[in-house]
């Protein structure tokens, strides 16, 4: 897919790897410039590859759920790449291989969660749409999952997350429109990134593997360039009439297919 974003800065969360990096370099081959954050050192990776595919873009290393971090990282990206065209809020995390329900779930997953997930999200998303709305143009990307639209067992944090930033997504939709800023969400099915690699790949799990893709109509997992495309588009003029919106990219998985798990 082409689209024209010559020259518009974008800010891209949890670009170090996996989806936030599939967004980078998509958005890069079609014209902008590119703000490459993460928490870990990871995203000087993803810059490196940029410059060498001869697109410009660098480094602002910085922990989303911390909001002084997120001001100083978003004063940052507008000094030395300008103002801040676009926000693609990517960046988070979910409880490990040790899962629990919700009556027996730490404290300390809960809150680490809904820190980056959540908070991360209202942090960036405030400290970046003032500027938008002074200029009266913008747009964020918040990434989702489908996980905030069907419930989920062992990841009530998670999915507590993702369901309230499609909300916030159309809270700040209908609060930002008049000023010319636009406001969307993406929510991703099973994906495969380095840590889902694993589980569909990996032979000790192949019964959970073949019982997941057996629930999506595609019979596949998602790529992160799958998810990059939905991105791409909404960043585009191309959507310049689509806000408040959660394009969902699950190959079916949500549509209603039959489950049993």
């Amino acid at each position: 897919m082409k689209v024209d974003l010559e020259g518009r800065v974008a800010l891209i969360t949890g670009a170090g790897q996996g989806i936030g990096q599939a967004i980078a370099y998509a958005f890069v081959e079609n014209g902008a410039i590119v703000a490459v954050n993460d928490l870990n050192p990871d995203g000087e990776q993803t810059v490196e590859e940029i410059r060498r595919r001869g697109g410009r873009a660098k480094f602002f290393r910085g922990d989303v759920g911390d909001v002084q971090s997120v001001n100083e990282i978003v004063a940052a990206v507008e000094k030395e790449m300008g103002a801040i065209d676009i926000l693609v809020n990517n960046a988070g995390v979910n409880v490990g291989k040790e899962r629990h329900p919700a009556h027996e779930f730490l404290d300390s997953d809960w809150h680490r969660i809904i820190r980056v997930d959540l908070d991360g999200v209202f942090y960036c998303s405030r400290a970046v749409s003032a500027g938008m709305v002074k200029r009266r143009k913008g747009v964020i990307i918040n990434i989702s999952s489908v996980m905030g639209i069907i419930p989920i067992r062992l990841q009530c944090a998670f999915a507590a997350a993702k369901a309230g930033m499609q909300h916030f997504t159309r809270s700040q939709a209908l609060e930002v429109g008049q000023y010319g800023v636009r406001v969307n969400a993406i929510a991703p099915g099973s994906t495969l990134t380095e840590g889902t690699r694993q589980l569909f790949y990996n032979p000790a799990s192949r019964e959970v593997a073949l019982s997941l893709l057996s629930h999506i109509p595609l019979g596949r997992p998602g790529e992160t360039e799958d998810i990059a495309q939905a991105a791409l588009y909404l960043a585009s003029d191309d959507a310049k009439y689509v806000t408040g919106h959660v394009l969902v990219v699950d190959g079916g998985w949500t549509a209603g297919f039959a489950r049993e798990w």
